[in-house]
């Protein structure tokens, strides 16, 4: 039978990831209340605007449930703004962020800069099985900091020749998938990540 995984609807590239998830050989369920969280095996959070998500969340009774449901094992996958709200802690958040803080992991908001800032980047996805991929990146953040249960699975490079730095955009932990960039943006290329955790974080 086919896994059932749901894209929080809210705000976000959810018709994007609805298509990747049928692409990967899922089936895609929007979910808008508590109650759909019942009907579903696994669930991705997309990017957006991480403040209005996370303010989102709490008008439709959520977050509570979200953090229930996550940490009882429903399978889930942030990216990029989800990335952020998955984390414990946030750096250059805003006052009022709020977070599910679920995943061991503190990000930093915007690290990447701002949206004139966006870039494509060539990702060596081999710690999940897969090949390269051209990942988007846009107003993304990284992984400052991990847990000793959070597993780095993808990571890029910035700064200058003199002085660059490594950072974790892709992670794991246990059930919880994080990604910095936006693996339901592309061209020309397979789900991969989407492949990933439906097949293996949601086993």
């Amino acid at each position: 039978m086919k896994k059932r995984v749901g894209v929080l609807a809210l705000q976000g590239d959810v018709r994007e990831h609805s298509q990747a998830i049928q692409q990967s050989g899922a089936v895609s369920v929007s979910v808008k209340r508590q109650e759909d969280l019942a009907s579903i095996d696994a669930l991705i959070i997309p990017g957006g605007e991480s403040t209005t998500i996370g303010k989102l969340l709490r008008i439709f009774d959520l977050i509570d449930p979200l953090k229930k449901s996550i940490s009882e094992g429903l399978p889930v996958f942030g990216t990029c703004a989800g990335m952020i709200l998955l984390a414990k802690d946030v750096i250059d958040g805003s006052h009022d962020q709020e977070t599910i803080g679920t995943m061991d992991i503190t990000v930093r908001r915007n690290a990447f800069g701002r949206q004139v800032d966006s870039f494509e980047k060539s990702l060596d996805l081999s710690n999940i099985g897969a090949g390269s991929l051209t990942a988007v990146f846009i107003r993304a953040p990284w992984i400052e900091k991990q847990g000793s249960n959070v597993q780095a699975l993808a990571s890029v490079e910035s700064g200058n020749e003199s002085h660059r730095e490594s950072h974790v955009v892709l992670a794991r932990q246990d059930r919880q998938l994080a990604a910095s960039f936006h693996p339901e943006i592309l061209e020309g290329q397979r789900y991969e990540v989407h492949e990933y955790f439906i097949r293996e974080v949601a086993s």
